[in-house]
């Protein structure tokens, strides 16, 4: 006598896949022990770069990730997926770099690119031979669009798909942001419109532009810390004005004025640290790796500071965070008044940072209860170590 099953319950979730581009072509003709090596060092990264996604499945030269929620931050998931593919890229280059090996699948790693197709909807989880698996009608829908038409009519080798469906979860404005609007025909929804981002040429935008820093002769101070999060999820704390009140307590507003509907350089927040107003200008945006920005207090005669972090990920997949606070470069600040703002920018930042990291340790052990195991970067001696974008 069968047992009757037990339905599983729905939720609402963001469905990402990342799909290595070219991955077919490429194992024509190379050595399959150092592809393997290769793709599983790639899907790594990705993996990695996608938290707070969660790994739903490795799907040969594809992860397949989620997000539950009925809504997500706009910036976060654009900021994510971004991320992503700038690691992906940065990891291929640094593997070819290193490299010492001239065999077939090392020489042709810059065949490989990456897409990712973004969408929203309603899942189930379903066990099956002893495997949770993701399920419905929208998991079915966004492995369809992998299967689309975006290189050939748009002409775009690498980018983002996302889903009309995913934008609205998101409050995302695609026409204001510059994303380009593209319609597949699918067997299971019909007509699906979705936007696209090319992230070739962020990359290549990316690449070309040195980071600005902060110079070491205006340089107040430097503290090097480590959290238990990997670097998307600790950088999204640092920087989001929906995260940041909740380890800065002496923040009780924030307002944010984004530059075309997304954060990013040129980027005003206001916020209000009791009975003080503070501002803060975005002068570098380069997430999960790095940022910069200016603060003032908004008082006639505030110099204001830049601060920037600057995140790269540990052996054991967490946070070292390199935070630098240093004067304007248009303000002679008398050394008294320099030792009195140390002083007071360094006890602030002791408060701050223990409660950051008490909050991310929080996180830490949320994510590591969610994912489960992730898969183990590839040991080969041909590839290269890790290095910070």
């Amino acid at each position: 006598m069968y047992r009757a099953a037990v339905r599983p319950s729905l939720e609402r979730a963001c469905l990402a896949i990342a799909d290595v581009s070219g991955y077919t072509s490429y194992l024509a003709g190379v050595e399959l022990d150092h592809a393997q090596d290769i793709l599983a060092d790639l899907i790594s990264t990705i993996v990695e770069a996608m938290a707070p996604f969660r790994l739903a499945k490795l799907e040969g030269d594809a992860a397949f990730t989620y997000l539950p929620g009925e809504t997500l931050d706009g910036h976060m998931l654009q900021d994510t997926i971004e991320g992503a593919y700038v690691a992906f890229r940065s990891r291929l280059r640094n593997i070819q770099q290193a490299s010492t090996c001239d065999c077939n699948a090392c020489t042709r790693i810059p065949a490989l690119d990456l897409k990712f197709v973004v969408h929203h909807g309603e899942v189930a989880f379903q066990r099956m031979l002893g495997n949770e698996e993701l399920v419905g009608a929208d998991v079915i829908l966004v492995h369809r669009l992998l299967k689309n038409e975006v290189v050939t009519r748009a002409d775009v080798p690498a980018y983002a798909l996302y889903t009309e469906r995913a934008l609205e979860a998101a409050g995302l404005d695609p026409a204001g942001q510059g994303l380009l609007r593209h319609v597949e025909q699918t067997d299971v929804a019909g007509e699906v419109v979705a936007w696209v981002r090319d992230l070739t040429a962020l990359w290549q935008s990316r690449e070309s532009q040195p980071r600005r820093e902060i110079p070491e002769e205006l340089l107040l101070r430097e503290t090097v810390w480590e959290v238990p999060t990997p670097p998307a999820v600790t950088f999204d704390h640092l920087s989001s004005p929906r995260l940041r009140p909740l380890w800065d307590r002496n923040i009780t507003s924030f307002e944010e004025e984004p530059v075309d509907g997304r954060r990013g350089v040129g980027t005003m927040n206001h916020c209000m640290h009791g009975e003080n107003a503070i501002g803060e200008e975005i002068l570098e945006w380069r997430p999960p790796t790095y940022w910069m920005m200016r603060g003032w207090m908004v008082v006639p005669g505030d110099p204001g500071v830049y601060l920037s972090d600057a995140l790269e990920m540990t052996p054991t997949g967490g946070t070292r965070v390199t935070s630098r606070v240093g004067r304007l470069e248009e303000y002679s600040v008398p050394p008294e008044v320099l030792e009195r703002l140390h002083a007071q920018l360094a006890a602030e930042a002791r408060v701050s940072n223990a409660n950051l990291r008490e909050l991310l340790a929080q996180v830490a052990d949320e994510l590591a209860g969610r994912h489960g195991s992730q898969p183990p970067r590839s040991q080969g001696r041909h590839l290269a170590e890790r290095e910070a974008d």
